[in-house]
This record gives C-alpha cells, sequence and structure tokens, in this order.
C-alpha cells in the first residue's frame, strides 16, 4: 500500500468503525512509519494488513511465539532458539524449506509489547537475500461496520528491507510481500482452525449436557 494515509485505505477496504480508524492512524504512526529507514536509496519498505474473523487473544498467541514460528510462516522447516527464552533480545537459528533462494536466517527479537500486541525482529545473519530486513507486527483487535458490527482482529505487518544488488525496489517488495502475505493467510487458517475445534468440543459438550 502507498500514499500519505495508509491508515485511510486500509480502513476503507476493511470498513473499520470510526474509532477504530482513529486508533489505527495511530498505530501506523507509531509502530509502521517505516519511511525514515527507508529513506536510503537501497531500501524499501511495504505494509501488508489482513483482517481475520476472531478476537485478538485468539491471534496475538501465535504472533508472539518467537521460538515456533514455523506455527504459521510457510515457509520453514525448523527453528532452534540460539540465545534468550524468547523474550527481547533473543536470537533465533531458522532453517528454511528447499525451493526458496535462502536455506538458513539468524532473527533477533527486539520488541516485544503484550499490552499492545506488538513484536519486532531484525535479521542479523543467515544465506538469505533479505539483508537488513526489519519487521514489525500488530495485533489489533477492531470492530467492522459492515452489515452488522463484528469485532475482529487487524493484523499489520510492516517491514524495510535492503534491496538486493541487481534488483530493484519492485523486485524486492515483490518477493518479501508474497513471503508476508502467504504467512498472514496460513496465520488465520491456523486461529480459524483453532476455534472451530473449540467449538466443537463447546457443541459436544452441550450436548452431553442435554441428554
Amino acid at each position: 500500500m502507498k500514499g500519505m494515509d495508509l491508515h485511510e485505505e486500509i480502513s476503507s477496504q476493511y470498513a473499520l468503525s470510526p474509532q477504530d480508524s482513529a486508533r489505527l492512524k495511530s498505530i501506523v504512526q507509531t509502530h509502521h512509519a517505516l519511511g525514515v529507514a527507508a529513506a536510503a536509496t537501497n531500501t524499501c519498505t511495504s505494509l501488508i494488513a489482513r483482517r481475520i474473523g476472531a478476537p485478538a487473544h485468539a491471534v496475538w498467541p501465535l504472533v508472539r511465539d518467537f521460538a515456533n514460528p514455523q506455527r504459521y510462516k510457510h515457509f520453514i522447516k525448523s527453528c532452534h532458539m540460539r540465545e534468550g527464552d524468547s523474550g527481547v533480545m533473543s536470537v533465533r537459528d531458522v532453517v528454511v524449506i528447499s525451493g526458496l533462494p535462502a536455506s538458513t536466517s539468524v532473527k533477533r527479537l527486539e520488541v516485544l509489547e503484550d499490552d499492545r500486541r506488538v513484536l519486532s525482529f531484525r535479521v542479523i545473519g543467515g544465506d538469505h537475500r533479505l539483508h537488513d530486513y526489519r519487521s514489525v507486527t500488530s495485533v489489533n483487535e477492531v470492530t467492522t461496520i459492515e452489515e452488522e458490527r463484528k469485532v475482529m482482529t487487524l493484523v499489520l505487518e510492516s517491514y524495510v528491507v535492503q534491496i538486493p544488488q541487481g534488483n530493484t525496489c519492485e523486485d524486492a517488495k515483490l518477493f518479501a510481500d508474497t513471503i508476508v502475505k502467504l504467512n498472514l493467510q496460513k496465520l488465520e487458517e491456523v486461529v480459524m482452525a483453532s476455534l472451530n475445534k473449540e467449538k466443537m468440543k463447546e457443541d459436544m459438550h452441550d450436548g452431553d449436557e442435554k441428554c
């Protein structure tokens, strides 16, 4: 997404309430304004949004689990904690599945705010093409104003990355955007599957009580 008013584009796309639209503006400006970091000619930035039909408390535990990114990230084969216990400044070694222009990645957790549901990590090593990659993810509970008001979660993920030699900014964004979008799609699938499983258990329990 591009433009001066990213929050307005997102608010319109996902039919957010006026209150949530105003709050989203503050969230984008506070956590996802990577324009300064991307001012250098050899870097680019992007912001991806995904709406999930579940409350934020069902989404955040998956996002904040720095030690187990493979729970919803498509292209991770395995993950090993090199330093820390998944708190700030922890470092993880990731092995990437075959077929990608990468084999390993070393990432350091730099921000973890449970009260605001914000996580940020930086790639600090490994064999891959996303050099100087920094990502910020926020998990935001919102209310839509479509046919009926619903509480949902809007996940925002922004990043800044160095443009690989021989590539353009658009090339780098196409690659990174695709990975982020697929990861957020899988996040939604995992969250909704878990909620549906819980609902089935509740329905079975209610049925047993009526017998």
